[in-house]
């Protein structure tokens, strides 16, 4: 769902500038959020938009949105007052904090070009996955600002609801999902998420439709599988590319995404990157979410 900042309030946030955010470990502290709630409240259409943002990311809704904050970006450029304001936005749907102790909250996402083409900061095709897929308390939404999309006109981002390429599968297949056998990734340094969760059933819920589908399509080339857990899996990874959806961010789109319901990933960038000075690159933040109510008693 794409969700436009009414004129109203883009011409009240504008003139408005929230203080500085302060971390309570890992993080956002409450009195930041509550005081942005305070501040923002106020201003007209901003309760609207913010109940029409939580909606979309429910089980009633679409499960993702992309908030339009567009011309906010324009009028403030991407620096701290637009990122209060992206983060004053993401506290109306759940708590902000970042795993990493590198980055205080927002995490940069550029391109670098000698990297492993198929990461996030890769330029190749970044495919389906959950992020912090090995984790017993994955973050309940992943987020992720755009800066900058690619000069070249590559990288759409793309989405797939994993639950519904779930149930498109046999009931072997997905009996096969369910079984604790899959692997993926390191696990070191992180807050906020938990314990490393190695190996781990693939759809992690006690329903069908219920819980985290913990699936990157990195873990069919990079983890050892047998063959049926391999070929449930690879079943998954065909379904979720067949039912996707995917759209170009533009300067200033502030994605969300319910993990419990949809995987995320993207289109490879266009071809020609090294061509591209670092500065005009694609550059996207990412923030995390932690949903409190389906999660109570956060550990740092």
């Amino acid at each position: 769902m794409f969700i436009d900042i009414p004129r109203q309030l883009e011409a009240a946030l504008i003139d408005r500038s929230l203080p500085p955010w302060e971390m309570d470990g890992s993080f956002l502290a409450k009195s930041t959020m509550e005081e942005y709630r305070a501040e923002l409240t106020a201003t007209p259409w901003f309760e609207e938009t913010a109940a029409t943002l939580r909606h979309a990311l429910t089980r009633e809704g679409d499960g993702y949105a992309v908030l339009r904050l567009g011309n906010l970006a324009k009028a403030l450029g991407s620096g701290d007052r637009f990122r209060r304001l992206a983060a004053a936005f993401a506290a109306e749907v759940a708590a902000p904090f970042s795993p990493f102790p590198r980055w205080p909250l927002w995490k940069d996402i550029g391109v670098k070009v000698d990297k492993d083409p198929g990461k996030s900061s890769g330029i190749g095709y970044n495919a389906f996955h959950m992020d912090l897929v090995n984790a017993t308390r994955p973050p309940e939404y992943t987020t992720l600002l755009c800066v900058r999309p690619d000069p070249l006109g590559g990288g759409p981002s793309i989405l797939s609801d994993a639950h519904a390429a779930a149930s498109r599968l046999s009931e072997n297949s997905r009996a096969l999902l369910a079984e604790t056998a899959y692997n993926y990734g390191t696990f070191f340094d992180l807050y906020g998420v938990g314990e490393e969760y190695k190996p781990f059933p693939i759809l992690d819920g006690s329903d069908p439709g219920e819980g985290f589908v913990r699936f990157t399509a990195k873990m069919l080339e990079r983890s050892p599988l047998d063959r049926p857990h391999a070929e449930a899996a690879r079943e998954l990874a065909e379904e979720l590319v067949r039912g996707q959806v995917s759209f170009m961010l533009q300067p200033g789109d502030y994605l969300i995404v319910n993990q419990r319901r949809f995987l995320h990933g993207r289109e490879a960038l266009h071809s020609g990157q090294e061509t591209a000075p670092d500065a005009d690159r694609r550059l996207l933040l990412q923030l995390f979410l932690r949903d409190a109510q389906a999660d109570d008693g956060l550990a740092a």
